[in-house]
Parts: C-alpha cells; sequence; structure tokens
C-alpha cells in the first residue's frame, strides 16, 4: 500500500510540474504565442463537445484495438512456436527486429498506397505493439523453472505438457506487462496512420485539421485526450493484470 501511495505522489507531483510549465509557456506567449493555456484547451475541448469528439475517438479506437488484437495475437503466437520448435527464434527474432526499426512515418504512405479504408491504421497499430510483446512473451516462457521442467519432463511430459503446465504460467506477470505497453503503442501507431491515410474520421485526422486551421487549442485538446485515452488503457491492463495475477508483486506497486 505504502508503495502505490508513493507512486500516485509521484505522478502527482509530475502532473503538477508539468501543468505549471505549460501554463508558464502559455502565459508568456512563448512559441510565437502557439502555445494555449490549459484552461484556454480545457474550455475548448467542453466546446467541442462528444459531436465532435465522438466519432473521432471511436474510429481510432476501433483502429488501435483490432491492431492491438492481430500485432498482440500473432506475438503471442509465434512466442509459443519458438518454445515448439526452438530453431526458428532466430527468424522470428530478426523478423521482429526489423518490424520495431522500421520508422512508422516512413512504411505508412506505403501501407496507404496499397491498402484501403481503415486497413493502413489497423496495421500500423499491429506493428507497433507486435516487438514489445514477443520480447516479453519469450523473456517470459523462457524464465521457467527448469527445476519444474525437469519433473514434468520426468512424469513423460514433452514440449507441449512443459509448455501447458509450466512455461505459460511463468510467462504470465511478463505478458500482461508486455500488453500493457502494448495499449499506447497501439494507439500511437492508429494516429499515425490517420494522419498519413485517406480517412474521414479520427484523432489522427482532426488534428492535422485543427493545425492546418491554425486552432492551436483544439490541436492541443485532442493532443491531451488521446494520451488520457492511451494512459487510461494502459493503467486498466496493469490493473488487470493485478487481479488475475494476485501472487505476481510486480503488477502490485510499479507503473
Amino acid at each position: 500500500m505504502g508503495s502505490i501511495m508513493t507512486k500516485a505522489r509521484q505522478w502527482l507531483t509530475g502532473l503538477v510540474i508539468l501543468i505549471a510549465l505549460w501554463w508558464a509557456a502559455g502565459a508568456l506567449h512563448l512559441a510565437r504565442g502557439m502555445v494555449p493555456t490549459p484552461g484556454a484547451v480545457v474550455i475548448r475541448l467542453f466546446s467541442d463537445g462528444w459531436s465532435f469528439y465522438g466519432p473521432n475517438v471511436s474510429a481510432t479506437l476501433y483502429e488501435a484495438a483490432l491492431g492491438y488484437l492481430w500485432g498482440n495475437g500473432l506475438a503471442i503466437l509465434l512466442a509459443l512456436l519458438v518454445m515448439m520448435i526452438p530453431v526458428l527464434e532466430r527468424l522470428v527474432v530478426q523478423l521482429a527486429v526489423i518490424s520495431y526499426c522500421v520508422p512508422l512515418i516512413a512504411i505508412g504512405p506505403i501501407l496507404s498506397l496499397t491498402l484501403s479504408g481503415q486497413q493502413p491504421m489497423i496495421t500500423l497499430a499491429a506493428l507497433s505493439v507486435f516487438f514489445t510483446t514477443l520480447v516479453g512473451a519469450l523473456m517470459g516462457l523462457k524464465a521457467a523453472d527448469q527445476a519444474a521442467i525437469d519433473v514434468v519432463r520426468a512424469s513423460g511430459g514433452g514440449r507441449f505438457a512443459t509448455l501447458r503446465y509450466i512455461r505459460f504460467q511463468t510467462a504470465l506477470p511478463a505478458l500482461f506487462a508486455a500488453l500493457a505497453l502494448a495499449a499506447p503503442a497501439a494507439f500511437l501507431g492508429a494516429v499515425i496512420g490517420e494522419w498519413l491515410g485517406a480517412v474521414q474520421e479520427g484523432l489522427g485526422i482532426a488534428m492535422v485539421v485543427a493545425m492546418q486551421q491554425m486552432l492551436a487549442d483544439r490541436t492541443f485538446g485532442i493532443a491531451l485526450l488521446s494520451g488520457i485515452i492511451a494512459g487510461a488503457v494502459y493503467a486498466l491492463i496493469r490493473l488487470a493484470g493485478h487481479l488475475l495475477l494476485p501472487w505476481d508483486r510486480s503488477n502490485a506497486g510499479g507503473a
């Protein structure tokens, strides 16, 4: 409990400092006077209302959710496959590293030309989470206690049995941590895809339009709302990990 309170105080202190710096930048008209104060951004958020943000938030969340499911599903599947066929590990890891090293901003235009509708955003969201979840899953699966694995093998169990009864259970804490980190990444991938793609709705395209119209308060509002949503999804997955894995203390007080 004490560690949770300490973390909460640290987050609150950082938030207060950030808001103070933001307010000072707006009040002093820094950056060509295009930095609105936090108050102006909040007022704009409420004046725009759900009629503006509802369709855009829904579109981005839909793209991020599908990309999250596809990217994480493929990463977990390949991690399990590597445990069954270890010779594939090098190839799978190399593919994951390549997907991680290719900048989303570079591959986005290619996807926009070759795919249609929301498919480029979903693909970018999936690419954004693939590496993180694959690495987390592999680390968790490999962290299984060797003595427990030897017991299963001595009882006649093969790789599938050790994977089912030992490795998968051991990997759950690391997997939940990776899934939590992947959530904001998927949201960011969807937003970047909207920046580069030809869609009518979404927080990314709404931000582009606001920038073109020189609406600084709306631009900051969209960015603020995006950060809140990404942080909330991350916190929800961490909470789910804490509730589903009560024996894992890494979820109790950490971010």
